[in-house]
């Protein structure tokens, strides 16, 4: 399993090799609302109260949502962020916060 420093470099390596350069931010935080729009398209029909068309039904949820994790790791790698740390910090900060609140929130029981 690779760490998301792994998969910060092996898309660093992909865009200077096959892409030529990284889209400027704010291109691509349109491609990540667009492809955040294609998994909600999928989430909605097949597990929400849509019907799920013809041309939804061959969709695959996975690349889709590897396409959201690509985009995502774009961004981190040109406004240098580190995402490995700040994911690491986010999970702390959420264990502390919610150690009990979800066990003690009666609706999830």
């Amino acid at each position: 399993m690779k760490g998301i420093e792994a998969l910060q470099s092996e898309v660093d390596r992909w865009i200077k090799n096959h892409g030529v350069r990284y889209f400027n931010e704010l291109t691509n935080m349109a491609q990540l609302s667009e492809e955040v729009g294609e998994v909600a398209r999928i989430i909605a029909r097949r597990y929400g109260e849509q019907s799920e068309k013809e041309s939804d039904k061959t969709k695959d949820l996975g690349e889709e949502l590897a396409d959201v994790l690509f985009v995502v790791l774009c961004l981190a790698n040109q406004t240098n962020t580190d995402l490995q740390a700040a994911f690491d910090r986010k999970m702390e900060h959420k264990t502390k916060r919610d150690h009990d609140r979800h066990h003690n929130n009666d609706k999830l029981k």
